[in-house]
């Protein structure tokens, strides 16, 4: 099935092209959190064959994604973000720069760590 979300990927659009290693990491990390989901579904639902068989899937997929961060470096690159955006703006961002600094921290992140997590590190940094 990843195969076939690679496929699709490059034939969407206008034109068929090759993906990048990156888009396709982005296309497979996109698979994993669908297995994920699905497994959750399943389980909740009391079909645990089937949730174990979207976990399994997940396991597999999840082994050709670059590793993923741990708390305290996915804490210390949005540091750095915010840095970068308190230099760019000459004060601290507020909450309503949140944006801004996502840009920053998704670029310096590059898919190590799911967005989810990105967003409530980088909230909880710019609430404190």
């Amino acid at each position: 099935m990843a195969l076939a979300a690679v496929t699709t990927e490059e034939v969407a659009g206008d034109t068929a092209r090759v993906l990048s290693d990156a888009e396709v990491a982005r296309v497979l990390t996109r698979e994993v959190k669908k297995r994920r989901e699905a497994a959750e579904a399943f389980a909740d639902a009391g079909r645990v064959e089937s949730a174990q068989a979207e976990r399994d899937e997940s396991a597999v997929l999840s082994e050709y994604l670059p590793k993923q961060l741990g708390d305290d470096e996915l804490a210390t690159l949005v540091a750095e973000a915010v840095a970068e955006v308190t230099e760019q703006l000459g004060a601290p961002p507020a909450q309503r720069q949140m944006g801004q600094v996502m840009k920053a921290a998704n670029a310096k992140v590059a898919g190590r760590a799911e967005g989810g997590r990105v967003a409530a590190a980088v909230k909880s940094l710019l609430q404190s």
